[in-house]
C-alpha cells in the first residue's frame, strides 16, 4: 500500500473516531424529557409596588451619580458602573414583583432618568472621510490580486492533475 493511500486510510479512520466520539450522548431523546411541560403560572405584576420599587434604584443611582462630577455625565466611561447597577436593580425589582422587564413603567422611569442627567449630552455626528487613496488603492487591490492568485492555483493544479494522482 502506498504511503499517501496510507495516510489518506489513517485521516479517514481517525475522522469517523473523532465523529463518533463527538456525537455521543448528544441525541435530544436520550438526554432530554421531550414531554412539554406546563408553563409556570405567573402571578399577576404589581405595578404600584414596582413604581415604589423603582424609585428606590432612581435614588440610589441619583445619589451614586452626585459622586461624579457633572462634566463627566455624557462620558460613559465616568459612570457606566453606576448606570449598570441602576439597570440590574430595576430588572430585579421587576423580576420580585412579577413583572416583566422592560416594561412601559420601568421605561418611562428611565426616560425621565434620561432626561435629568443626561439632556444636555448631545450625540456629536461622525464625520465619515474617505481613506487616503494610497490606503484605498491597496485595500481594493489585495483581494482582486489574492482572487487570480487563486484561479491561478486552480488552474495549475487542473493542468498537473495527472502527476499530482
Amino acid at each position: 500500500m502506498d504511503t499517501n493511500e496510507f495516510t489518506l486510510l489513517k485521516l479517514f479512520v481517525v475522522g469517523i473516531l473523532v465523529n463518533a466520539w463527538m456525537t455521543r450522548g448528544l441525541s435530544a431523546t436520550d438526554s432530554f424529557n421531550i414531554e412539554p411541560t406546563a408553563p409556570r403560572p405567573r402571578k399577576a405584576c404589581n405595578e404600584s409596588r414596582l413604581r415604589w420599587e423603582v424609585e428606590v434604584c432612581g435614588e440610589v443611582f441619583k445619589r451614586d451619580m452626585g459622586h461624579i462630577d457633572p462634566q463627566y455625565w455624557c462620558n460613559l466611561t465616568h459612570f457606566i458602573s453606576e448606570y449598570h447597577h441602576f439597570t440590574r436593580c430595576t430588572e430585579l425589582k421587576a423580576d420580585i414583583v412579577s413583572c416583566y422587564w422592560p416594561n412601559p413603567l420601568v421605561e418611562s422611569y428611565i426616560i425621565r432618568i434620561h432626561k435629568h442627567f443626561f439632556s444636555n449630552c448631545s450625540a456629536d455626528h461622525v464625520v465619515w472621510v474617505d481613506p487616503p487613496d494610497d490606503t484605498l488603492t491597496i485595500l481594493i487591490l489585495i483581494p482582486v490580486f489574492l482572487t487570480l492568485a487563486m484561479i491561478a492555483l486552480v488552474v495549475w493544479c487542473s493542468k498537473r492533475s495527472d502527476i499530482l494522482a
